[in-house]
């Protein structure tokens, strides 16, 4: 007798002729993907939108826009494109500006030779016009670098920015970005920590109010619940009593923050002018800037010179004010002069000579701190 013809299944199948237990897998295998895709995170969106239709957190805990131009921009006296433009002129004739500035329009000259690689974040918010804008919660340069750039280029049409839309905004990202942006300055660390203690505390901002700064002064004032600080810890990279010592920063009246924030004065400097008179701290902070004290040197100055005001002097006093002066510019210049008339070697044994005579003659211990202090303050105008 011919053989029974076989019956033939799926190839794909791992057990051909028995379809139930392909049934109840498949089923465990549905259950499994609607459980995975409640608690998969959704994908967001990726737009462009011009810098006009978005605005920056006017709380950030990192200042970039001068105090000067600031609340005008963020009572909306000005556009951003405008507070650009008088950020630009400040820059012409402010060192410590310039170099922030510089940076901004490198990262927007890198937009347009490679594009913007991380998307600005944040999220629609209504203003107080009833208009819906786009409130940044991370990439704050992103934007002064397009806005910087697109007035110091005259460019004609305004630049489109990838900006992600996120559901819920944290100060927790926010600081994490500014961290790993570049290194905060100590004015910047406070109110960096100031923001994450009020964030877990639930007290947020008064739109209302024009004093930031003051917002960042209520968590010197609150108690602190139990384990507040270890949530911290993580995101700062710093222990409780350097936070704490950061956050007494903010002490200072609001102007000096502003100035020490500009000239990214260190947190001991900082430290160390508060133990002094609260009515000397602006003297001190203005002659730790010119001459790039350190808080030894500051812990040193009993008290810090003053200006004295005086009668307008007369051309000869003016002559004999001046005659020092010229002397030791010109000195300096014929030093300079010299040494660059001669090649490597010569310069090496003049410099050996030099210093050999002014240590026979006594001279060198008196020297050094006026030379010292004249590298500081060429190296803080340059």
């Amino acid at each position: 007798m011919p053989p029974k013809s076989r019956q033939r299944f799926n190839a794909f199948d791992d057990f051909p002729g028995n379809e139930e237990p392909i049934q109840q897998d498949q089923g465990k295998l549905s259950t499994f993907v609607q459980a995975e895709s409640k608690t998969a995170p959704k994908l967001e969106r990726i737009e462009h939108l011009a810098p006009s239709k978005m605005t920056p957190d006017r709380f950030q805990p990192r200042r970039l826009l001068p105090s000067g131009i600031r609340q005008r921009y963020f009572n909306g006296d000005i556009d951003c494109y405008q507070a650009a433009g008088e950020w630009l002129n400040l820059s012409k004739n402010d060192a410590s500006y310039r170099i922030e500035v510089d940076r901004l329009l490198s990262m927007g000259g890198s937009f347009e030779e490679h594009g913007q690689i991380k998307p600005i974040t944040g999220s629609w918010q209504s203003n107080t016009k009833g208009e819906f804008i786009f409130q940044i919660e991370t990439g704050e340069r992103r934007f002064w670098a397009a806005c910087l750039n697109y007035i110091n280029d005259q460019l004609e049409e305004e630049p489109l920015l990838r900006i992600e839309t996120i559901d819920t905004p944290t100060r927790q990202r926010q600081v994490l970005e500014n961290r790993h942006a570049e290194t905060p300055s100590a004015v910047s660390q406070s109110c960096e920590i100031a923001s994450l203690i009020l964030a877990e505390m639930d007290i947020h901002p008064d739109t209302q109010s024009n004093d930031e700064f003051e917002y960042f002064r209520q968590a010197r004032a609150q108690r602190m619940p139990v384990g507040l600080w270890d949530k911290i810890k993580p995101i700062m990279q710093l222990t409780r009593p350097r936070m704490v010592q950061l956050l007494n920063i903010l002490q200072f009246p609001n102007n000096l923050l502003d100035l020490a924030n500009r000239y990214q004065l260190p947190e001991r400097v900082l430290r160390e002018i508060l133990t002094k008179p609260e009515e000397l701290w602006e003297q001190y902070l203005r002659l730790s800037i010119q001459n790039q004290l350190t808080s030894d040197e500051i812990a040193e100055i009993e008290q810090p010179p003053t200006i004295k005001t005086a009668t307008a002097p007369s051309k000869k006093q003016t002559a004999q004010a001046n005659r020092p002066y010229k002397t030791a510019v010109s000195g300096i210049r014929r030093f300079a002069n010299a040494i660059y008339e001669v090649d490597e070697f010569q310069r090496s044994k003049i410099m050996d000579d030099l210093a050999d005579e002014l240590v026979i003659s006594d001279q060198a211990s008196d020297i050094i701190p006026i030379l010292e202090e004249l590298i500081g303050l060429m190296r803080t105008r340059l």
